[in-house]
């Protein structure tokens, strides 16, 4: 036990202080994260949209999230990342408190969407900040402690979000922008702008160095972040079911009781990734972050198929912990990959474009699966995720080897040189 606590204080006890306020930004927000979990049900249930409207909605909504994405990027890399946190998140917040004084109706809709499509905007700057003040070697722990901050927010936010949801729906857009705001204020008070630290700091790392050019061509002399994020469009396209699929299936096993089993699945969600991400952080940090990730992908494959033969309370719970062991994985390591690939000089845009194509499988997903269900069972819905999931992962694994077979050469070059 004491060697145990001596490993995670290694990983987590050696930051900026801008890190842990970031920390605990993070930890406030996501303990109001009361919409995003239940956007599936607020839209079917409270609004009145079918399964396959909703899908539609929310692919559509996708779309704008990526240009609103892309606009963060670049306003992030050109007039700073706190401010673009700042002024956003604030925007999005007061839109909810909007939400939360209106009616029920279609038209509450819209204002859900330019919410979050404000707050959107600012993820961007808040990735590229992370990065600005972290050496590389930090990074996996850096962006390991913000998602425990998150998920220990989420561990609360939507179980109560999923007891207000019946009775209160405005107490949840209320409850959610509250907390965003509470959250915006202390990365403005305590965190200082970072963007200054592009110029001047020490970067060893040729991937990092700040390059000249447009974002296409520094994409292009670094097409292993495209294929990265392809391959990852596959793994969000699937963790996407947990928002979609998950819940309707769930509200169609157990009617008027879906959303409160759901909430009590987020909760078992949210634990899991208390426990999980300081452990699977600090024993598994000799291994390269594309394997992990692959062996993530397999967690997948695991717990998303199987739902399709498990019908009993207790089994979705032990599927929960499965699938969350794979997403602390992919986590953990999906953005210190990025960033250590990344120019200082053009990290916002980076942090758009490329969650953004990974990002499109988040969208997609519940599109093509709401057109799905619609027409087959959710058992034959499981099993095709499982088969999808299965082939991504592999190709994690052929990403892998390839990156392998660089280093090697790079180390050979070196050697003779």
């Amino acid at each position: 036990m004491r060697y145990k606590i001596k490993q995670i204080k290694r990983i987590y006890g050696h930051f900026h202080r801008d890190i842990y306020i970031v920390f605990f930004a993070k930890l406030i927000n996501s303990l109001g994260a009361f919409v995003f979990p239940l956007l599936t049900l607020i839209l079917t249930k409270k609004l009145g949209l079918s399964k396959k409207e909703t899908g539609i909605w929310i692919a559509a909504a996708g779309i704008i999230y990526a240009m609103a994405s892309i606009l963060g990027g670049k306003l992030a890399d050109n007039f700073g990342r706190k401010k673009i946190i700042v002024i956003f998140n604030m925007l999005g917040a007061s839109v909810y408190i909007i939400c939360g004084l209106m009616p029920e109706s279609f038209e509450l809709i819209y204002l859900i969407m330019a919410a979050c499509v404000l707050m959107i905007v600012a993820d961007p700057a808040l990735n590229a900040l992370v990065a600005d003040i972290t050496k590389p070697s930090e990074r996996e722990g850096a962006y390991s402690l913000i998602y425990l901050g998150s998920n220990v927010g989420y561990a609360i936010g939507p179980a109560i979000a999923g007891m207000l949801f019946e009775n209160h729906l405005n107490l949840i857009f209320i409850g959610d922008a509250v907390t965003a705001i509470i959250s915006t204020l202390l990365l403005l008070i305590f965190v200082k702008e970072s963007i200054n630290k592009t110029e001047d700091e020490h970067i060893s790392r040729e991937k990092e160095k700040r390059v000249e050019g447009s974002l296409k061509s520094v994409l292009l002399d670094r097409k292993i972040l495209i294929y990265f994020s392809l391959v990852l469009f596959g793994y969000y396209f699937v963790y996407s079911q947990w928002g979609f699929l998950v819940p309707l299936h769930m509200e169609n096993l157990y009617p008027g009781h879906g959303a409160s089993f759901f909430g009590k699945l987020t909760i078992i969600n949210g634990l899991t990734v208390i426990v999980a991400t300081p452990l699977i952080t600090s024993y598994f940090r000799g291994i390269s972050n594309l394997l992990k990730i692959f062996f993530a992908g397999l967690l997948y494959v695991v717990g998303f198929g199987t739902f399709a033969f498990v019908d009993f309370k207790l089994g979705f719970l032990i599927l929960v912990v499965i699938i969350t062991l794979g997403e602390v994985t992919i986590t953990t390591n999906c953005m210190p990959f990025i960033a250590s690939h990344s120019p200082a000089s053009h990290r916002g845009r980076i942090n758009s474009v490329i969650p953004i194509i990974m990002g499109a499988g988040y969208v997609i997903g519940p599109f093509v699966m709401g057109w799905f269900v619609k027409y087959k069972s959710f058992a034959s819905a499981w099993k095709f995720i499982g088969i999808f999931m299965f082939i991504f992962a592999s190709l994690m694994l052929w990403l892998e080897i390839l990156e392998r077979k660089k280093r090697k050469k790079n180390r050979k070059t070196r050697k003779d040189v």
